[in-house]
């Protein structure tokens, strides 16, 4: 088992830069994969992007292609979300959540998951 803390959302402006943690508890966490998916008010749960358990390969959705990358430190369990250019539609609760198997993009492919940090975009 894992359990995931998400850190580093905020308030940023238009054009603005965030980088999101997510620290995970326990030994074998290199074994989980990690996805990154966001909920805005009134929306469903959506894929972000994600990234393997070795930090090896990763995927993302297209709206955020060129603009946010995922990698992962080993050493400090944590994944990193590095988000560039926001725009006011980024503004959403950012959740990381983790799982054994990778290439999940829908939320119930996930079975664990941290609490969420909001990241709010001002135009």
């Amino acid at each position: 088992q894992v359990q995931l803390v998400e850190s580093g959302g905020g308030l940023v402006q238009a054009g603005g830069s965030l980088r999101l943690s997510c620290a995970a508890s326990g030994r074998t966490f290199s074994r989980y994969a990690v996805g990154w998916f966001r909920q805005a008010p009134g929306k469903e749960r959506e894929f972000v992007a994600a990234i393997s358990g070795s930090g090896g390969s990763a995927y993302s959705t297209d709206s955020v292609k060129g603009r946010f990358t995922i990698s992962r430190d080993s050493a400090k369990n944590t994944v990193y979300l590095q988000m560039n250019s926001l725009k006011p539609e980024d503004t959403a609760v950012y959740y990381c959540a983790a799982d054994h198997t990778y290439g999940g993009r829908v939320h119930y492919q996930y079975a664990y998951w941290g609490q969420g940090t909001q990241v709010t975009v001002s135009s």
